[in-house]
């Protein structure tokens, strides 16, 4: 599945004209599979560490993953841009509309980020690929709208949490990156993914995403609980997984 998902990738590079390959590696593993696959194309491929204010061990695991790309693939270029700084002016410049919440700052350090990136990518001719998985984009909406979801093509974005962890394990990712516990990075206080999705790990939300399909008849009290709290979050997030609504003109024929 790994040389299926690379070749996907090189193919979709070669059939739109496109040189290089740009990713944001965050130290974690969907991060860390997905610059891996994009390496495996042989392709050039840059791999950008941005921290932004960021915890030192989140950052740590993402400056290791690129030397571990660099060593292990000629084809890596893995760059550290900090953007504190933009932040920090981005922040002096809004004067009335300064950030007095912390959702609004974690989302405008995501759409920073993606800025970066596409910048890279326009200067390189690439295409900025993404990390996000199926939980992520299409369960629960767990992502930053024209943020980390601004991007232009998502090749694990059909693929369960555990299964990115298994690839993960097969592509040789390191072994820190994989038992690190899931997070965007973009909280000054540390915050997991499990504390944002209200105490849910990815395996739970995987699970209630399946019963999705499932008559409530058959389903436990417990099955039914979980699939209660993944809808709760899910309903929050849908404007993100549907389309702009755009009003329809009634013109006269």
């Amino acid at each position: 599945m790994k040389d299926k998902i690379s070749n996907w990738i090189k193919e979709y590079a070669s059939t739109n004209n496109r040189k290089s390959l740009v990713v944001g590696i965050s130290g974690g593993i969907d991060s860390s599979v997905v610059s891996t696959l994009c390496a495996k194309t042989g392709l050039p491929t840059y791999a950008i560490s941005m921290p932004i204010r960021q915890i030192k061990s989140q950052n740590n695991l993402s400056i290791d993953h690129g030397f571990w790309l660099t060593n292990k693939f000629p084809n890596v270029i893995h760059h550290i841009i900090n953007l504190d700084n933009v932040f920090f002016k981005f922040d002096l410049l809004m004067k009335g509309f300064r950030f007095n919440s912390d959702h609004a700052n974690a989302n405008t350090k995501s759409r920073l980020r993606m800025v970066t990136l596409h910048q890279i990518s326009s200067v390189k001719q690439g295409i900025v690929v993404g990390t996000g998985n199926k939980i992520e984009d299409f369960g629960v909406g767990f992502f930053t709208k024209y943020g980390d979801g601004g991007v232009d093509i998502s090749p694990i974005a059909d693929f369960y949490k555990t299964e990115i962890w298994q690839m993960g394990k097969e592509l040789g990712i390191l072994q820190e990156i994989i038992d690190a516990p899931p997070t965007d990075g973009l909280w000054e206080d540390g915050r997991t993914d499990k504390d944002q999705l209200d105490g849910l790990t990815y395996k739970q939300m995987e699970d209630a995403m399946k019963l999705e399909s499932l008559s409530p008849v058959v389903l436990t009290e417990e099955n039914q609980n979980l699939l209660n709290k993944y809808r709760s979050i899910r309903k929050l997030n849908l404007h993100k997984m549907k389309e702009i609504p755009v009003f329809k003109n009634e013109r006269s024929t």
